[in-house]
Formats: structure tokens, sequence, C-alpha cells
């Protein structure tokens, strides 16, 4: 039988006040290994849904909705939208759900066994979006992630991809009469993403619409994440000096110290061959995996993306990088 998420929530603080997170949880909390996966720009934390399933029995998998997507609170200031946010936001879950339990009281107190517990192991997937946050955390001093999977992004974002995905979110706000509809549009938009199941399309129309009380839907994001962008609403976070190429963050990328693994989409604008090539060689010199016929960004449902996250995850030792990077690892794209 599958396993159904656990939803939760919490209160953060923004520059203008708190606002509510919202997140899913799959598997033992108590288990020692954390892995803590955030979603694409207009994407929610539903996306993960196949992929936390087939890591619950083995680990506590915890996926967050970033301000003003999926469940969480949409912003009254829309300026807030900004990484600075996200991180601060990412930065208290991941305490929240780290947190010992409280002790125990009365008899289970007198007849609790002393053993130490052992430590929790933080494993970061970031999709996009997902993925710069998580290099941005990794990159910091005595940053707890372990294992860093970044799918497809990487640390020099082009300006063109950027564009035509700003482009691609044409009629913000508007409403559908219908689920299908919805559907429809999100086959047109996210069809760089990859081929998904007729279920697996109805699943990601349902997490990805909310019903009005007119009985018409929305997209689950606050079109202002689109219309209010921010240019480097991040603090402390050092940019390099590529920029008419890009958003660089070879800096960040550079400052990272624990095994990465990149996917790539092999048709993907946003993460050019080029860029991943360079990670192979730069900073923390990521293993690259690329996934034929698709584009920007791998849903992560295919058993053969799947399989790829499960190996670097679950591989008992990360072999230290060698003095010339190999070559990107191809994966055919199997129908789904």
């Amino acid at each position: 039988m599958s396993e159904k998420p656990r939803l939760g929530s919490f209160q953060s603080l923004g520059p203008n006040g708190f606002h509510e997170v919202a997140y899913t949880e799959w598997g033992d909390p108590q288990s020692p290994r954390l892995v803590f996966c955030v979603h694409g720009y207009t994407r929610n934390s539903r996306d993960f849904d196949v992929l936390a399933e087939s890591l619950a029995e083995e680990c506590h998998v915890v996926c967050m909705d970033v301000a003003g997507r999926g469940r969480s609170e949409w912003l009254p200031k829309k300026n807030d939208y900004s990484f600075s946010l996200y991180l601060t936001d990412a930065a208290a879950l991941l305490a929240r759900v780290t947190a010992p339990p409280p002790p125990p009281t009365g008899l289970k107190r007198v007849f609790r066994r002393t053993q130490p517990k052992p430590k929790r192991h933080i494993d970061w997937i970031g999709t996009s979006m997902g993925g710069l946050i998580g290099m941005m955390l990794a990159a910091r001093r005595n940053s707890p992630i372990r294992r860093l999977i970044l799918n497809d992004v990487g640390p020099l974002v082009p300006w063109p991809a950027l564009m035509r995905m700003k482009k691609a979110q044409t009629g913000l706000g508007r409403s559908f009469s219908c689920l299908e509809d919805v559907e429809f549009h999100l086959r047109e938009t996210c069809a760089s993403f990859g081929p998904l199941t007729e279920t697996q399309w109805r699943k990601v129309t349902t997490n990805s619409a909310i019903e009005q009380r007119d009985g018409s839907y929305v997209l689950a994001f606050d079109p202002a994440i689109i219309t209010h962008m921010r240019s480097g609403g991040v603090t402390g976070v050092a940019f390099g000096s590529e920029f008419l190429a890009g958003v660089d963050l070879w800096p960040t990328y550079e400052a990272i110290r624990c095994p990465t693994l990149v996917l790539r989409g092999a048709e993907s604008d946003l993460l050019l061959g080029k860029i991943a090539d360079d990670m192979m060689r730069r900073g923390p010199r990521a293993k690259i995996v690329e996934f034929e016929g698709i584009g920007h960004a791998p849903w992560l449902m295919a058993d053969e993306q799947i399989g790829a996250v499960r190996d670097f995850l679950f591989a008992s030792t990360v072999k230290a990088p060698a003095a010339e990077p190999v070559r990107r690892e191809k994966v055919a794209l199997h129908p789904a």
C-alpha cells in the first residue's frame, strides 16, 4: 500500500512579519537520515511525492513549499519574495524537523535506556530554484548538508533562459473553468520536464491548482513571484563577475565542500552543457548525470531519475574527486 504524506506548517519570520510555511513529510521522523527537498520557481512540494515515497522506507523526507507556492502563504508585501527570505525559511524548517523529541517523563524516564543518539545525515535535493537555495546553504560555514543534489541548475543561470521562463508564464493570475483546462496549460508549460503517465499528469494538476469559491481554479502560486522579482535580493551571497552572461553564483559553488550530484536534462537551456562540464572541474567537482530527451527540469518521477538519486544518496562512500573529471553520464529516456 502506498504511503501518504503528512502535511505540516509553521510560522516563519520575514521582513514584514510572520508568514505560514507549509511542508510535507514522509517516513520516520526519528530516522538518522533526513532528505530535504525544495521545488522549482513556480512549482510546489508535491512534485517530490514519487521520489519521497521511494525514499521513505530508509529516510525521513521533508519537502517544503516555498513562500508564495503550494500551500504556503502568499506574502502581502510582494517585495519580500527574495532568496534571503527563502534561505531563512529553509533554515527554520531544518531546525524544526531536526529538533530532538521531548524527553520522556514518569516511568518512561526511569526505564529509558541511555544510549547516544546517532547524528542525523542531512541530504538536500533541489530542483532549479530549490537547487540554488541548496547551493547557498551548503556554501555557508558549518552547513549541516552532507550531500547535495542539484536538479538541472548550476552556478551560472543564463539570461536568455530566465527570460524564456518568464515569458512562458503567460496569463498570470488567470482562472480556469475546470481541472482539464489546468492540465492542458501545465502540459504546455511543463512539456520540457519530460513525459508523465496520464495518472501522473492528473496528480500534478490536482496539486498545482487551487479551487476558488465559484468553482474555478487558479495555479498554486502567487503571480507576484514573477511580476515582483527582485534583483540581487540575497544578503551575504557572493556574486561573480560574469553578470553579462547570467546570474553568476560561481563563488558560492566553489565554497561548497560536500559531495555533489548534478542531474541535467540534455536539452536544458538553463544548465548548459559547458557549465555542467565546468562544474566537474571546479568547487566540489560534481558528478553529472544527463537524461536524454528532456529539457529544464526533470520531474524526478521516472525510474532512471529516481535510481540516480538513490545511487548517490545510499553510496557507502563517495570517492574523492579525480585529478581529471570524468565524462558526463548519459541516461536514455524510457517512455512513461
